[in-house]
């Protein structure tokens, strides 16, 4: 049962693996700076920004042979990009 104040358990949208991979690129982007959250002090944690990449490059290796063409060609696009603006962000 749920109050007034609780969220649904009904979730709007089905979770996939793009938005899943994402997340944790979004997650990897806030922690090295690059893209900051609205109202929140802009901080970096850079060990936590390198964890996000190395978990979708984990997943990127663990789902080879069953991702879509579209899928594969995200994760590659993302893990390129978040590997510059690493190098980028932590000179």
């Amino acid at each position: 049962m749920t109050g007034p104040h609780e969220p649904s358990l009904t979730p709007s949208d089905p979770v996939d693996f793009s938005a899943l991979i994402m997340g944790f690129s979004s997650a990897a982007l806030y922690y090295m700076g690059v893209a900051p959250v609205a109202g929140k002090i802009a901080t970096t944690n850079f060990p936590l920004a390198r964890q996000n990449i190395d978990i979708i490059k984990m997943l990127s290796e663990k789902t080879r042979g069953n991702l879509t063409p579209e899928e594969v060609s995200l994760i590659q696009r993302l893990i390129a990009d978040l590997q510059l603006k690493w190098l980028e962000a932590s000179k």
